[in-house]
Parts: structure tokens; C-alpha cells; sequence
């Protein structure tokens, strides 16, 4: 039985991630210092003999008894607000973090897969966004924190590859939705579906144009799967390759909840917001045979039953 530790494992994306490995057989040890992630994302979880909850902050280096196989490093923040209240820990994570993820990949003989992010294409001049794409980041920004953080990473997870000999992957992500966001992350879905859900205001910034492509939690999860049983080295795009403006989505979510919210245009709150943002996914369909299969509306769906349940609850 291989045996997995997951970095920000108890994250939305994370525990989404354990779950699926759990379900395949793997023994999977979580490791996440709770700043952003949530002990509820894994609660599921912890009375089963094949999962293991640490409190660990990745920074520090990483002590693990016994064998592990794999070392998926997703620990991140991964919000404009967080970048906003975790400048330093956003940067540390992404620096210190992984390179404390890689030294446990390199002392166990672990493969290792990195998440980063198509922030690292910035506000982009090419469209859609092929993994050759050098990008278009402002790295004074707001949002550079985050932006040069993970394009950073990406350098550190290929000089232990090249020069270390680590057994290395690159999954960049592109904007994921579903159940477990966090109701107050700040980004597009918990924004809209929270004010929908309680008939508030929809705010959308800017005039609605700018362009998403949002793919359901499952989907990603697949396609990170498929990505760590290969031997590619290279940075790989996992997303939805089908756009859709941020006034659509806005409409759309404020019809499958059928909530009568207002859409209320607001300023940009969030320097060098990317005008567009869309991946060429042909290296995942070639490599790996992925593309996303669960539609936008059955999503959303998902997600709205998910948000309604825990606002009801009293979560976050």
C-alpha cells in the first residue's frame, strides 16, 4: 500500500485530494497548519485507520516516521484576501515551504508533485494559456506575493529535479470551484453564491467582461491523479477550457439559486486582475487523456447545496 503525505491536505483543494487517495487505497498523512485550511475539510476522515492528521507548518522542516512513496506540496494560500492579510506567509510558503516538501521527497526517495497556478501567467497576452507562455506578472503587485511565490517554486521543484535528481511534477491550476471553499475566501464562487444564497447584492467588479474558466473540484482532482502516476517533469495546465465572462456567471448563479440579488457593478478592489483567463489543456489530453466531464451548471449545483447547508449550520 503506497503511503501519500499531502502538505495543506486539510485546504479545499487538499482534502479533496485525500479523499480521492484514500478511496484508491493509499495511506495518506496530512500535514497543514490550519491558516487558512479547516479541520472540518478532513473531519471525515479521521477515524479512518489509512489517514493521519498532523499540525505542521510546512516551513519547518518535516519529520515523518517511517516510508512514504509520494509528497503532493499544495500548502498555499490561494485567495486575494489572503494575499492581502498573509503577504509573508504566502511568500515563506512558497519559498521555505518547498523546499522543506522537496527535502522530505529527496530523504524518503518520495516522487514529489508541486501545485502551482496559472497566476503565473499574470494578466495574460496570450490567450488561452499554453504551458510555454512565459506569463505577464507584476512582481511588486498584490498579488505578486502569490504570482511570484509559485512561479518561484516552480524554479526551486526544477533545480531539485535537474540537479538533485527529485522525481518531480508540476500540475498549474486554473481557477476550481465546489464543495469546502472557504464562504468567506474572497474569490468569485463564495462571493456570489454566499450573496445569492442570502439576497444580497451580487458585486461584480468592473463591468462583467473579464473572462473565467471555472472547473469542478473533481474534475482538477482527476487530473492531478492521472499527472502523479507519469513521469513528466513539465509544468501541465489542468482546467476548464470553456469561458465564460464574470456577468454570465453571475447571472447563472444568481438563477440556480433562485435568489432575486440584484448585480451591482462595482471598481476593480484588486490590482493587475487578469482581463483573461483560459488553458489550452492539449498537453493533459495528450498525456494523460484528461479533460474536465462535470458541467458548469451540475457543479454549481453541487457547490450551492454545499454553501446553503453550512450557512444554515453557521460555517465558514
Amino acid at each position: 500500500m503506497a503511503r501519500v503525505v499531502i502538505t495543506g491536505g486539510a485546504g479545499f483543494i487538499g482534502s479533496h485530494l485525500a479523499e480521492r487517495l484514500v478511496q484508491e487505497g493509499w495511506q495518506v498523512v496530512v500535514l497543514d497548519n490550519l491558516l487558512t485550511g479547516r479541520r472540518e475539510n478532513i473531519q471525515h476522515l479521521l477515524d479512518n485507520p489509512d489517514f493521519e492528521f498532523l499540525h505542521h507548518d510546512i516551513r519547518q522542516p518535516v519529520r515523518i516516521e517511517g516510508e512514504v512513496d509520494y509528497v503532493f506540496h499544495l500548502a498555499s494560500t490561494a485567495s486575494p484576501v489572503d494575499f492581502v492579510n498573509h503577504p509573508f506567509e504566502t511568500l515563506t510558503v512558497g519559498s521555505y515551504g518547498t523546499e522543506c516538501a522537496l527535502n522530505l521527497a529527496l530523504e524518503k526517495g518520495a516522487k514529489f508533485l508541486f501545485s502551482s497556478t496559472s497566476e503565473v501567467y499574470g494578466d495574460p497576452l496570450v490567450h488561452p494559456q499554453i504551458e510555454d507562455y512565459w506569463g505577464n506578472v507584476n512582481p511588486i503587485g498584490v498579488r505578486g506575493v502569490y504570482d511570484e511565490a509559485k512561479r518561484y517554486a516552480e524554479s526551486l521543484v526544477m533545480a531539485y529535479h535537474r540537479y538533485k535528481g527529485a522525481d518531480t511534477r508540476i500540475v498549474r491550476i486554473f481557477n476550481t470551484y465546489g464543495e469546502r471553499m472557504r464562504l468567506n475566501d474572497g474569490r468569485v464562487v463564495p462571493n456570489f453564491v454566499s450573496q445569492a444564497l442570502k439576497g444580497e447584492p451580487i458585486t461584480v467588479y468592473g463591468d462583467g467582461s473579464q473572462t473565467r474558466s471555472f472547473c469542478y473540484v473533481a474534475d482538477l482532482v482527476e487530473g492531478i491523479y492521472r499527472l502523479s502516476q507519469t513521469d513528466y517533469h513539465l509544468p501541465v495546465n489542468i482546467g476548464n477550457p470553456i469561458e465564460h465572462t464574470i456577468l454570465e456567471f453571475a447571472q447563472l448563479i444568481r438563477d440556480l439559486t433562485g435568489s432575486r440579488s440584484e448585480i451591482v457593478f462595482c471598481e476593480f478592489f484588486t490590482p493587475d486582475d487578469p482581463k483573461q483567463r483560459c488553458p489550452d489543456i492539449t498537453r493533459a489530453q495528450e498525456l494523460l487523456g484528461w479533460e474536465p466531464k462535470v458541467s458548469l451548471e451540475e457543479g454549481l449545483r453541487r457547490t450551492i447545496a454545499d454553501f446553503q447547508a453550512r450557512l444554515v449550520g453557521g460555517g465558514v
